[in-house]
């Protein structure tokens, strides 16, 4: 990759965000492209990213995996192998044991987690042929301890391991893959279910010690900075991004010690 004096920028790299239309990928592209990144998005529509400023697009169904490879294989053929790519896209339907079936797992395992694989199959052979490559992913706090949704946790928790592996078995060819794992973030999403319900912000925050959700732009801070050569020396590592979730529970200290 190339140098710079400043090893936050990234000027003269190129760095693939999957899922850059949803809330967390706007905020990647915005960041990446203010570093000075030639930015390509993937997403599963096209239209999804027509708001977005981007070198180009990769339009991907993450569920359909031969599909997948097949045009990651494609736009690296045409466009270079990117020096970074954001494994970002994600999706779940917030579900719990009882409203899990054969079907609900095998497509929130293929979205997660395999259809990331099969994304970057090519890509990484490419950056290993290369010398040189940096791939974050960004996973969940669901990954790291249960917080609900087992299909979503378990696919989450393998980008973690997947991680990993990259890192052991690559690293000696100049690939470096780390995780980013957010808790809840105030994407527009939340407004739908606050439309619901007024009262779930107040309940969800009261678990976080910093009484509130964390924001796009702080994930994508913390992504930019695992992808830069600002982490040239980290490898293998999960940064959790969550308001302090994962540090302790909030709620059993102000219920059960201060009461």
């Amino acid at each position: 990759m190339p140098s710079s004096p400043d090893p936050f920028r990234l000027d003269g790299r190129s760095v693939l965000i999957t899922g850059a239309g949803g809330g967390i990928g706007a905020a990647l592209v915005e960041r990446f492209a203010a570093a000075g990144a030639r930015v390509f998005g993937a997403d599963r529509d096209a239209a999804a990213m027509a708001h977005l400023t981007l070198a180009g697009q990769l339009a991907v169904d993450l569920a359909d995996l031969p599909a997948t490879e097949a045009a990651s294989a494609k736009f690296v053929a045409a466009s270079g192998c990117p020096d970074i790519v954001v494994s970002n896209a994600g999706f779940t339907r917030g579900e719990s044991f009882e409203s899990l079936d054969v079907g609900v797992w095998r497509s929130e395992v293929d979205i997660n987690l395999n259809g990331a694989y099969a994304l970057l199959r090519p890509i990484v052979d490419a950056m290993a042929a290369r010398g040189a490559g940096s791939i974050v992913f960004v996973s969940s706090v669901n990954g790291l301890a249960h917080f609900g949704n087992p299909a979503y946790s378990a696919a989450k928790a393998g980008l973690i391991a997947y991680a990993k592996a990259i890192a052991v078995e690559h690293g000696g060819q100049g690939v470096r893959a780390n995780v980013v794992a957010p808790g809840s973030v105030r994407t527009p999403a939340w407004d739908r279910r606050l439309a619901t319900d007024p009262t779930l912000l107040e309940r969800v925050v009261a678990n976080y010690p910093l009484a509130r959700l964390v924001s796009p732009e702080e994930v994508a801070n913390a992504v930019l900075f695992l992808a830069s050569p600002a982490a040239s020396g980290i490898t293998g590592v999960t940064l959790a991004v969550d308001g302090g979730l994962t540090a302790g529970n909030r709620r059993f200290v102000d219920d059960v010690l201060r009461r």
